[in-house]
């Protein structure tokens, strides 16, 4: 016997142990199934003798060091027989195959004849050789799969089988047996393929295997035998449901497997049931999983056999659940006083949440995929396929879903973004505006599917296997995994409940840092509401003038040649903008707005194909050649860092004076009926101290203006937006002349890096697989760069300010990893899209807790 073993003859060895109530076992030495089977052993639940390997045993049996079998053996009555089934410490990390009758031989089907019936007896054989010869042997197992021949005859074919095969009779020897089975099933997991898959699941690179070895309850035999499965609440749903499945003379989950045969649990008008069978094991599995679910703290699938009417419990695992069931089964727990608030909420992932809000593709329908991208913006739709914002529009007039498939999106398709059911983009990545714009709508989105064909001018949409699909075709785009689907799969409505609301609240209280969305309509504002935001942290007004009857004025505007002609382009355009801010103001009452002044570059309001040209050219009522010449006069060689944003206000100062009346007349008209609004207006794109000083002084002038018109007083704070690594550096400086500072760290982060967010998708998951990036800095904060400059942003904005409030309102505001961030570096509030509000609740919410309860890591269950 080797050294390492002489003292696993104790009985409080924890390597080679006999689960006991005061055994020494742990989840991360021994696995989470062997602990809970500790836990059941504890609660007096009818478990089988079981003994338990610990990590450090199944790694040196994988080394070839395999303890005495008798060590093992000598815990259980001879002639009993066993089952080995995997113990890792996440059950979803996955393990080798767990092999049942282990001590079957010649001998043992005597006896067990005897006992059970030689049917019976020959089921049990034969399930181990096939089993034994395939798993641990290695056999072909088209051999054994194709012996169709049942009772004693199937057994000897499997048995002459075998010994052709392996070139040797099938060991009788119990202790070979178990030892060969150790053996294989700690190699399985040390594999090179094992250890990918597990990875690839968030195993670290070193997880351990334990091993159980259980005492079989045969489950076949006389009298009422089998096997089966329950738990008291739909997976789906969260809800009070005992489901599961029991199978006549059948061992571990093979009603599961063969769900033909299976009878209900419950009494059912589809068919038999367990329930009508055997009333008193009935009974009995719904109290012991009452009395799991109370003493251990979750809602648990038990794994049973019924061995002649009487009841064992082979195994209990928490049960698996959509997100919509994991939150709705946390409320219920902490209603019924089992775990706390704060517990529950650390049972949820925040990210889990995003498929609440949205509809979802079915799990249990069919995907025909063609074609995957960047998951975008979640949530899945079906329509007919468009290729312009028109056609989009033109479908929704005909009440037709449709899909607006683009190689990119820009400003002008937002009209068709509004009406399409979802958007396909061959181009972008997750800042990309098709992305950022999905998200705030809440529309289902996929970008950079550059996998696929995007034949525009032909209208045709080609799939990764080269499918074709046309203009009309219904297509679905799965925004939650980044799939495009053929067809119409079925599909799960959104579930915004009385469970999901009661939870929120209890984030909302655990939580210490401000959560505001990103809003550019009145219909993302209402959405925002809903949503429970603290205000608006983001108004992008150029969307505004986009609308059709807007665009013409904002050209005229664009090819005026004096500022009076602009004056007068922009007296059109200021009552629409008026009404716009008033009916924001109005829905969020009582809430801040931080309104964000005009950003874009000018060329991006203008048209670029001939069509275009011509119909402005009679718009204006210009030549197409003066037209065709002004447009190409005004194109840049990089326009995202040209004349936009407070450069274009300082340059063509009419857009934000109109812009400010704007706002200030709003202002007064929604204070008359409501609660007092104070706006926050916000300069884009600035570098530099002089530009606050010289649009604040014209922002003052038109605020005065308005107050002297209208008789009436307000108040408006000034603040800006710090998107460029100068800005950060100058914080200082910037701060004495503003009362906020809101880092846009989509440009920020594509300042910093030199990366185009609209391009960056296309190498982006190479740089990620390849290790350059941990993550899309544009997905999640990038905290040793981007985050660097924010720090010195925060601490030299204070230094400047004392009092001055700081957000993010880029993207990355509603990231779990990112909002740990900002509340490290001192960050107020953060602003993300309508939809990502209860996301970033939540994520706040754990991120306080954590703290709270000393730094443990949220552990999702």
């Amino acid at each position: 016997m080797p050294d390492t073993y002489r003292k696993d003859m104790q009985a409080d060895d924890p390597h080679v142990t006999l689960i006991t109530p005061s055994a020494p076992i742990t989840t991360p030495s021994h696995g989470g199934r062997a602990k809970c089977l500790q836990r059941l052993v504890r609660l007096d639940l009818p478990v089988p003798r079981t003994v338990a390997l610990s990590f450090d045993t199944v790694h040196r049996i994988a080394q070839g060091e395999v303890p005495p079998p008798a060590l093992i053996l000598g815990q259980f009555t001879p002639g009993t027989l066993l089952c080995v089934r995997p113990s890792s410490e996440d059950p979803d990390w996955g393990g080798p195959g767990s092999v049942l009758n282990i001590g079957m031989n010649d001998a043992t089907f005597i006896d067990y004849s005897d006992r059970i019936g030689a049917e019976a007896a020959s089921a049990l054989y034969k399930r181990f050789v096939t089993g034994y010869a395939i798993h641990v042997a290695r056999l072909d197992p088209d051999v054994f799969e194709e012996i169709d021949t049942e009772g004693q005859q199937g057994l000897s074919d499997a048995l002459r089988a075998y010994e052709e095969e392996a070139e040797e009779p099938f060991p009788q020897d119990p202790a070979v047996q178990l030892t060969a089975v150790l053996r294989t099933m700690a190699r399985a997991w040390e594999g090179t393929t094992a250890r990918l898959l597990r990875q690839a699941k968030g195993a670290p690179v070193d997880a351990g295997l334990g091993l159980i070895v259980q005492e079989m309850a045969l489950g076949l035999g006389i009298g009422e035998c089998g096997s089966g499965v329950l738990q008291l609440v739909n997976s789906d749903t969260g809800l009070p449901q005992i489901t599961g499945r029991y199978l006549h003379q059948s061992q571990g989950r093979d009603a599961l497997h063969d769900e033909s045969a299976a009878l209900f649990l419950e009494r059912d008008p589809r068919g038999p049931s367990l329930e009508e069978l055997a009333p008193e094991a009935f009974e009995q599995l719904k109290a012991h999983a009452r009395l799991m679910r109370q003493r251990l703290r979750a809602e648990m699938q038990i794994e049973f056999t019924l061995e002649n009417g009487r009841v064992h419990i082979l195994d209990g695992v928490r049960v698996k659940r959509s997100p919509r069931g994991a939150l709705r089964i946390a409320v219920r727990l902490a209603e019924d006083g089992i775990i706390t608030r704060e517990e529950a909420l650390m049972r949820v992932e925040p990210r889990g949440l995003s498929e609440l809000l949205h509809r979802q593709v079915s799990p249990e329908a069919e995907r025909d995929v063609i074609g995957k991208g960047v998951a975008a913006s979640p949530g899945a739709a079906t329509g007919k396929i468009v290729f312009s914002a028109a056609e989009a529009q033109a479908s929704a007039a005909r009440g037709e879903p449709c899909v607006l498939v683009r190689r990119e999106t820009s400003p002008e398709d937002v009209r068709g973004m509004h009406v399409a059911a979802a958007v396909l983009t061959e181009r972008g990545g997750m800042t990309s505006h098709a992305a950022v714009i999905g998200r705030g709508l809440g529309l289902p989105s996929v970008v950079g599917a550059a996998n696929m064909g995007f034949r525009l001018n032909d209208k045709v949409l080609i799939s990764q296997d080269g499918r074709r699909f046309y203009e009309g075709d219904t297509i679905t785009v799965d925004g939650t995994s980044g799939q495009i689907l053929a067809g119409a799969p079925a599909m799960v409505e959104a579930a915004l409940d009385d469970a999901f609301r009661t939870f929120m609240s209890w984030a909302d209280d655990a939580r210490d840092i401000g959560i505001r969305a990103n809003a550019d309509t009145p219909a993302d504002a209402a959405t925002a509401r809903n949503f429970a935001a603290q205000g608006i942290g983001l108004c992008r007004t150029e969307h505004m003038f986009f609308e059709a009857d807007r665009i013409t004025p904002m050209r005229e505007m664009i090819f005026a040649d004096s500022p009076e002609d602009r004056k007068a382009a922009l007296a059109r355009l200021l009552p629409m903008q008026r009404a716009d801010f008033t009916e924001l103001f109005r829905i969020m009452e009582g809430m801040p707005v931080c309104i964000r002044l005009f950003d874009p570059p000018l060329h991006e309001f203008l048209p670029t194909d001939r069509a275009g040209l011509r119909d402005l050219a009679e718009a204006l009522d210009l030549p197409v050649s003066d037209v065709t010449r002004r447009v190409e006069s005004m194109g840049e060689y990089n326009p995202m860092l040209g004349m936009r944003g407070v450069r274009l206000g300082i340059a063509v100062p009419e857009i934000y004076d109109m812009q400010a009346r704007a706002i200030f007349e709003a202002t007064l008209d929604a204070s008359k009926d409501g609660a007092p609004v104070e706006p926050e207006i916000m300069l884009p794109l600035v570098s530099a101290m002089k530009e606050v000083e010289l649009v604040k002084t014209r922002i003052d002038a038109v605020a005065a203006a308005v107050r002297n018109e209208r008789g009436r007083d307000f108040d408006y704070s000034l603040g800006v937006m710090v998107e460029t690594p100068r800005a950060c550096l100058r914080a200082d400086e910037i701060a004495q002349h503003a009362h906020f500072m809101s880092f846009g760290t989509n440009d920020l982060t594509q300042m910093t890096y030199g990366l185009s967010r609209d391009d960056a998708g296309r190498f982006m998951s190479h740089y990620v697989q390849q290790g350059v990036f941990a993550e899309d800095p544009f997905h999640r904060l990038d905290p040793e760069g981007v985050g660097e400059l924010i720090k010195i942003g925060v601490e030299r904005g204070r230094h400047g300010n004392r009092g001055i409030m700081l957000s993010i309102c880029g993207e990355h505001g509603g990231d779990p990893d990112s909002i740990a961030f900002c509340r490290e570096a001192g960050i107020d509030y953060v602003s993300c899209s309508p939809f990502r509000v209860p996301v970033a609740r939540l994520a706040a919410a754990q991120l306080a807790l954590k703290e709270k309860i000393g730094g443990k890591r949220p552990k999702f269950a």
